[in-house]
Protein backbone atom coordinates (compact mmCIF):
# COMPACT_ATOMS: atom_id res chain seq x y z
CA UNK A 1 0.00 0.00 0.00
CA UNK A 2 1.07 3.60 -0.64
CA UNK A 3 2.05 5.62 2.45
CA UNK A 4 1.86 9.39 2.16
CA UNK A 5 4.30 11.67 4.01
CA UNK A 6 2.67 14.28 6.26
CA UNK A 7 4.76 16.96 7.96
CA UNK A 8 2.45 17.28 10.98
CA UNK A 9 1.44 13.64 11.19
CA UNK A 10 -0.23 12.45 14.37
CA UNK A 11 0.83 9.31 16.20
CA UNK A 12 -2.10 6.90 16.46
CA UNK A 13 -2.31 3.76 18.62
CA UNK A 14 -5.05 1.42 17.38
CA UNK A 15 -5.95 -1.79 19.23
CA UNK A 16 -7.61 -4.80 17.64
CA UNK A 17 -6.14 -3.83 14.28
CA UNK A 18 -5.75 -7.13 12.43
CA UNK A 19 -9.24 -7.18 10.91
CA UNK A 20 -12.53 -5.33 10.57
CA UNK A 21 -12.88 -1.68 11.50
CA UNK A 22 -9.43 -1.60 13.13
CA UNK A 23 -7.64 -2.79 10.00
CA UNK A 24 -9.57 -0.39 7.79
CA UNK A 25 -8.62 2.50 10.10
CA UNK A 26 -4.92 1.57 10.12
CA UNK A 27 -4.82 1.50 6.31
CA UNK A 28 -6.67 4.81 5.99
CA UNK A 29 -4.41 6.50 8.53
CA UNK A 30 -1.23 5.41 6.74
CA UNK A 31 -2.66 6.43 3.36
CA UNK A 32 -3.43 9.84 4.90
CA UNK A 33 0.14 10.29 6.13
CA UNK A 34 -0.26 9.58 9.83
CA UNK A 35 2.00 7.30 11.85
CA UNK A 36 0.39 4.23 13.36
CA UNK A 37 1.10 1.68 16.06
CA UNK A 38 -1.28 -1.27 15.79
CA UNK A 39 -1.87 -4.05 18.29
CA UNK A 40 -2.90 -7.54 17.28
CA UNK A 41 -2.70 -11.09 18.53
CA UNK A 42 -0.77 -12.12 15.42
CA UNK A 43 1.74 -9.71 13.86
CA UNK A 44 2.01 -11.73 10.63
CA UNK A 45 -1.68 -11.26 9.91
CA UNK A 46 -1.45 -7.47 9.96
CA UNK A 47 1.93 -7.36 8.23
CA UNK A 48 0.40 -9.35 5.36
CA UNK A 49 -2.29 -6.68 5.05
CA UNK A 50 -0.29 -3.53 5.78
CA UNK A 51 3.42 -4.24 5.58
CA UNK A 52 6.39 -4.66 7.93
CA UNK A 53 7.60 -2.34 10.68
CA UNK A 54 8.80 1.01 9.36
CA UNK A 55 9.25 4.64 10.31
CA UNK A 56 5.49 5.05 9.83
CA UNK A 57 4.10 1.73 11.04
CA UNK A 58 4.67 -0.28 14.22
CA UNK A 59 2.83 -3.62 14.52
CA UNK A 60 2.76 -5.06 18.04
CA UNK A 61 1.68 -8.48 19.33
CA UNK A 62 -0.15 -7.72 22.58
CA UNK A 63 -2.44 -9.58 24.95
CA UNK A 64 -4.73 -6.63 25.65
CA UNK A 65 -5.99 -8.25 28.85
CA UNK A 66 -2.49 -8.11 30.38
CA UNK A 67 -1.59 -4.79 32.01
CA UNK A 68 2.09 -5.76 31.86
CA UNK A 69 1.98 -6.39 28.11
CA UNK A 70 0.01 -3.20 27.50
CA UNK A 71 2.57 -1.24 29.55
CA UNK A 72 5.39 -2.71 27.49
CA UNK A 73 3.59 -2.01 24.21
CA UNK A 74 2.95 1.66 25.06
CA UNK A 75 6.63 2.06 25.99
CA UNK A 76 7.57 0.57 22.61
CA UNK A 77 5.31 3.05 20.81
CA UNK A 78 6.87 6.01 22.62
CA UNK A 79 10.37 4.68 21.95
CA UNK A 80 9.58 4.26 18.25
CA UNK A 81 7.55 7.42 17.54
CA UNK A 82 8.36 9.70 20.48
CA UNK A 83 4.80 10.10 21.77
CA UNK A 84 1.14 9.17 21.28
CA UNK A 85 -1.51 11.63 20.10
CA UNK A 86 -4.58 9.46 19.53
CA UNK A 87 -5.67 6.21 21.18
CA UNK A 88 -8.35 4.08 19.53
CA UNK A 89 -9.61 1.38 21.89
CA UNK A 90 -11.05 -1.01 19.33
CA UNK A 91 -10.11 -4.52 20.53
CA UNK A 92 -13.05 -6.79 21.24
CA UNK A 93 -15.23 -9.65 20.06
CA UNK A 94 -18.87 -10.69 20.01
CA UNK A 95 -20.42 -13.17 22.43
CA UNK A 96 -23.86 -14.63 21.78
CA UNK A 97 -26.02 -16.48 24.25
CA UNK A 98 -28.91 -15.77 26.60
CA UNK A 99 -27.95 -13.97 29.79
CA UNK A 100 -28.67 -17.01 31.98
CA UNK A 101 -27.10 -19.42 29.48
CA UNK A 102 -23.47 -18.34 29.47
CA UNK A 103 -20.91 -19.64 31.94
CA UNK A 104 -19.02 -17.45 34.36
CA UNK A 105 -15.84 -18.08 32.36
CA UNK A 106 -17.44 -16.94 29.09
CA UNK A 107 -18.80 -13.78 30.68
CA UNK A 108 -15.56 -12.81 32.38
CA UNK A 109 -13.51 -13.45 29.24
CA UNK A 110 -15.60 -11.14 27.08
CA UNK A 111 -15.50 -8.44 29.78
CA UNK A 112 -11.71 -8.81 30.02
CA UNK A 113 -11.26 -8.25 26.28
CA UNK A 114 -14.04 -5.77 25.50
CA UNK A 115 -14.01 -3.61 28.63
CA UNK A 116 -10.97 -4.11 30.84
CA UNK A 117 -8.56 -3.93 27.89
CA UNK A 118 -9.74 -0.36 27.31
CA UNK A 119 -9.01 0.46 30.94
CA UNK A 120 -5.55 -1.08 30.56
CA UNK A 121 -4.66 1.19 27.64
CA UNK A 122 -6.23 4.30 29.17
CA UNK A 123 -4.10 3.83 32.31
CA UNK A 124 -0.94 3.75 30.21
CA UNK A 125 -1.75 6.41 27.60
CA UNK A 126 -3.53 9.04 29.69
CA UNK A 127 -0.34 10.12 31.55
CA UNK A 128 1.29 10.79 28.17
CA UNK A 129 -1.64 12.89 26.97
CA UNK A 130 -1.90 14.71 30.32
CA UNK A 131 1.75 15.71 30.15
CA UNK A 132 1.23 17.18 26.68
CA UNK A 133 -2.12 18.70 27.67
CA UNK A 134 -3.56 17.42 24.40
CA UNK A 135 -4.70 14.27 22.66
CA UNK A 136 -7.79 12.29 21.78
CA UNK A 137 -9.17 8.95 22.98
CA UNK A 138 -11.74 7.04 20.93
CA UNK A 139 -13.46 4.21 22.79
CA UNK A 140 -15.26 1.94 20.34
CA UNK A 141 -18.52 0.74 21.82
CA UNK A 142 -21.61 -0.40 19.91
CA UNK A 143 -25.21 0.55 19.34
CA UNK A 144 -25.63 -2.47 21.64
CA UNK A 145 -24.12 -0.26 24.33
CA UNK A 146 -27.00 2.22 24.00
CA UNK A 147 -29.88 -0.24 23.79
CA UNK A 148 -29.79 -3.83 24.97
CA UNK A 149 -32.90 -5.03 23.14
CA UNK A 150 -31.02 -7.64 21.13
CA UNK A 151 -31.94 -11.18 22.30
CA UNK A 152 -28.88 -13.34 22.69
CA UNK A 153 -26.50 -10.39 22.97
CA UNK A 154 -27.20 -9.34 26.55
CA UNK A 155 -23.72 -10.02 27.91
CA UNK A 156 -22.03 -8.50 24.85
CA UNK A 157 -24.26 -5.44 25.29
CA UNK A 158 -23.32 -5.33 28.98
CA UNK A 159 -19.65 -4.96 28.03
CA UNK A 160 -20.56 -2.13 25.69
CA UNK A 161 -22.79 -0.42 28.25
CA UNK A 162 -19.83 -0.56 30.64
CA UNK A 163 -17.70 1.17 28.00
CA UNK A 164 -20.38 3.84 27.58
CA UNK A 165 -20.57 4.66 31.27
CA UNK A 166 -16.81 4.67 31.71
CA UNK A 167 -16.25 6.85 28.64
CA UNK A 168 -18.79 9.47 29.67
CA UNK A 169 -16.91 9.90 32.96
CA UNK A 170 -13.55 9.88 31.16
CA UNK A 171 -14.74 12.65 28.83
CA UNK A 172 -15.32 14.92 31.82
CA UNK A 173 -12.08 13.92 33.55
CA UNK A 174 -10.07 14.47 30.37
CA UNK A 175 -11.22 18.08 29.89
CA UNK A 176 -9.04 19.26 32.77
CA UNK A 177 -5.97 18.01 30.87
CA UNK A 178 -6.90 19.06 27.35
CA UNK A 179 -7.73 15.47 26.37
CA UNK A 180 -10.71 14.95 24.07
CA UNK A 181 -12.75 11.76 24.43
CA UNK A 182 -15.26 10.29 21.97
CA UNK A 183 -17.54 7.31 22.52
CA UNK A 184 -18.32 5.59 19.21
CA UNK A 185 -21.51 3.57 18.76
CA UNK A 186 -21.19 1.67 15.45
CA UNK A 187 -24.16 -0.08 13.92
CA UNK A 188 -23.72 -2.87 11.41
CA UNK A 189 -20.61 -2.53 9.25
CA UNK A 190 -19.55 -4.93 6.53
CA UNK A 191 -16.74 -6.65 8.39
CA UNK A 192 -16.15 -10.20 9.56
CA UNK A 193 -17.86 -9.50 12.91
CA UNK A 194 -20.25 -12.44 12.49
CA UNK A 195 -17.48 -14.85 11.50
CA UNK A 196 -15.97 -17.36 13.98
CA UNK A 197 -12.80 -15.23 14.27
CA UNK A 198 -14.83 -12.38 15.77
CA UNK A 199 -17.84 -13.86 17.53
CA UNK A 200 -18.32 -16.76 19.94
CA UNK A 201 -21.45 -18.82 20.53
CA UNK A 202 -22.32 -20.48 23.88
CA UNK A 203 -20.07 -23.37 24.88
CA UNK A 204 -23.08 -25.21 26.33
CA UNK A 205 -26.26 -24.04 24.55
CA UNK A 206 -29.47 -24.82 26.43
CA UNK A 207 -32.57 -26.11 24.65
CA UNK A 208 -34.77 -23.76 26.67
CA UNK A 209 -33.34 -20.86 24.67
CA UNK A 210 -34.03 -22.25 21.20
CA UNK A 211 -35.90 -19.08 20.19
CA UNK A 212 -32.87 -17.00 21.19
CA UNK A 213 -30.60 -19.30 19.18
CA UNK A 214 -32.88 -18.87 16.15
CA UNK A 215 -32.65 -15.09 16.50
CA UNK A 216 -28.86 -15.36 16.74
CA UNK A 217 -28.66 -17.49 13.60
CA UNK A 218 -30.83 -15.04 11.68
CA UNK A 219 -28.63 -12.17 12.82
CA UNK A 220 -25.43 -13.96 11.85
CA UNK A 221 -26.90 -14.86 8.45
CA UNK A 222 -26.63 -11.17 7.52
CA UNK A 223 -22.83 -11.36 7.50
CA UNK A 224 -21.53 -9.62 4.40
CA UNK A 225 -24.69 -7.61 3.79
CA UNK A 226 -24.39 -4.96 6.51
CA UNK A 227 -25.06 -1.41 5.34
CA UNK A 228 -21.97 0.22 6.88
CA UNK A 229 -18.79 0.84 4.88
CA UNK A 230 -15.68 0.34 7.11
CA UNK A 231 -13.62 2.79 5.02
CA UNK A 232 -16.22 5.53 5.51
CA UNK A 233 -16.23 4.72 9.24
CA UNK A 234 -12.47 5.32 9.22
CA UNK A 235 -12.82 8.59 7.28
CA UNK A 236 -15.25 9.88 9.93
CA UNK A 237 -12.93 9.00 12.83
CA UNK A 238 -10.00 10.75 11.16
CA UNK A 239 -12.18 13.81 10.52
CA UNK A 240 -13.46 13.88 14.11
CA UNK A 241 -9.88 13.70 15.41
CA UNK A 242 -9.24 17.03 13.70
CA UNK A 243 -12.25 18.81 15.21
CA UNK A 244 -11.72 21.51 17.82
CA UNK A 245 -14.90 20.43 19.64
CA UNK A 246 -15.57 16.80 18.73
CA UNK A 247 -18.69 14.92 19.89
CA UNK A 248 -18.63 12.82 23.02
CA UNK A 249 -21.36 10.55 21.61
CA UNK A 250 -20.87 9.49 17.98
CA UNK A 251 -23.43 7.14 16.42
CA UNK A 252 -22.16 5.73 13.13
CA UNK A 253 -24.42 4.03 10.61
CA UNK A 254 -27.98 4.75 9.54
CA UNK A 255 -29.16 1.82 11.64
CA UNK A 256 -27.35 3.10 14.75
CA UNK A 257 -28.79 6.60 14.22
CA UNK A 258 -32.36 5.29 13.87
CA UNK A 259 -32.10 2.82 16.77
CA UNK A 260 -30.75 5.57 19.03
CA UNK A 261 -33.66 7.84 18.13
CA UNK A 262 -36.15 5.06 18.84
CA UNK A 263 -34.56 4.34 22.23
CA UNK A 264 -34.61 8.05 23.17
CA UNK A 265 -38.27 8.26 22.14
CA UNK A 266 -39.20 5.25 24.30
CA UNK A 267 -37.37 6.65 27.31
CA UNK A 268 -39.05 10.04 26.93
CA UNK A 269 -42.47 8.41 26.68
CA UNK A 270 -41.89 6.33 29.82
CA UNK A 271 -40.54 9.34 31.70
CA UNK A 272 -43.76 11.21 31.02
CA UNK A 273 -46.04 8.22 31.61
CA UNK A 274 -44.55 7.41 35.00
CA UNK A 275 -43.54 10.91 36.07
CA UNK A 276 -45.77 10.80 39.13
CA UNK A 277 -43.96 7.69 40.37
CA UNK A 278 -40.54 9.14 39.62
CA UNK A 279 -41.11 12.28 41.67
CA UNK A 280 -43.06 10.61 44.49
CA UNK A 281 -40.09 9.26 46.42
CA UNK A 282 -38.78 12.38 48.14
CA UNK A 283 -39.35 13.48 51.71
CA UNK A 284 -42.39 15.67 52.16
CA UNK A 285 -41.53 19.30 52.64
CA UNK A 286 -43.04 20.77 55.79
CA UNK A 287 -43.20 24.46 56.49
Amino acid sequence: MTIKFMKNAKIWLVTGASQGLGLSLVKKLLESGHKVAATTRNIKSIENEVGPRSAFFLPLAVDVTSQAEVHQAVNQVVAHFGTIDVLVNNAGYGQTGAVAELTDKEIRQVFDVNFFSQINFIREVMPILKEKNSGHIFNIGSIGGYTGEFPGLGIYSATKFAISGMTEALSVEGKAFGVKVTLVYPGGFRTNFFEPTSIKNPVKPLEDYSTVHTAQAQMQSHSGSQEGDPDKFSDVLIGVSEMKNPPVHLFLGTDAYEIAHEKAKKVQEELQKFKSLSISTGFEVTE
